[in-house]
């Protein structure tokens, strides 16, 4: 098991500053919440992501996949390796989801993320599990590797850098006049 507490990380002077002029008030609004996650779920993707930066990956969250499907954390590494992280808040969440098979083959590992509260042993064992809430989480079990040809490797670097970039222009400018795309 792997545990990497929430360290803050240093933030680019650009950023700094660009986060600065707007304030925090702005940044919120400039990513509607859609209501679709529960506040568990928030939560475990929120220590979640602060793992895997931890681990020296950039996330996305929320990213449309080429299947249709959308993938609840995509995370890219610095070598291009890409993880997908699949929250399941309870339960009954997990007993409901019949589709995580469908995000294999946009990855090279996944992963399912919970609460400490959902027993480990319900999660399938051909999948990794990270274990979080709102602060930070642990690795408990590592996902098996299934590398991805080159072509999807390039389809989703594309994606993310993309939904990366729209996000950020709307920091940038509320107004968003690409909402759509984001």
């Amino acid at each position: 098991m792997r545990y990497v507490p929430f360290r803050r990380a240093t933030t680019s002077v650009a950023l700094t500053g660009l986060l600065d002029s707007m304030g925090m008030s702005s940044v919120a609004a400039a990513f509607p919440i859609d209501h679709r996650q529960s506040p568990a779920a928030l939560a475990i993707a929120r220590g979640a992501t602060r793992l895997l930066h931890a681990f020296g990956y950039s996330v996305v969250s929320e990213l449309p996949l080429a299947s249709g499907r959308r993938a609840d954390l995509v995370a890219l590494g610095t070598d291009g390796e890409i993880w997908i992280v699949e929250i399941k808040s309870s339960m009954a969440d997990l007993r409901a989801d019949h589709k995580w098979m469908d995000y294999r083959p946009h990855c090279d590992r996944l992963f399912f993320a919970s609460g400490a509260d959902v027993p480990s042993t319900k999660f399938p064992p051909d999948a990794g599990l990270i274990v979080a809430d709102a602060f930070g989480g642990s690795i408990l079990r590592e996902a098996p590797e299934h590398r991805l040809n080159a072509a999807t490797r390039k389809r989703m670097m594309l994606a993310f850098a993309r939904a990366a970039a729209l996000r950020l222009s709307a920091l940038c400018d509320p107004q968003r006049p690409h909402e759509a795309e984001l």
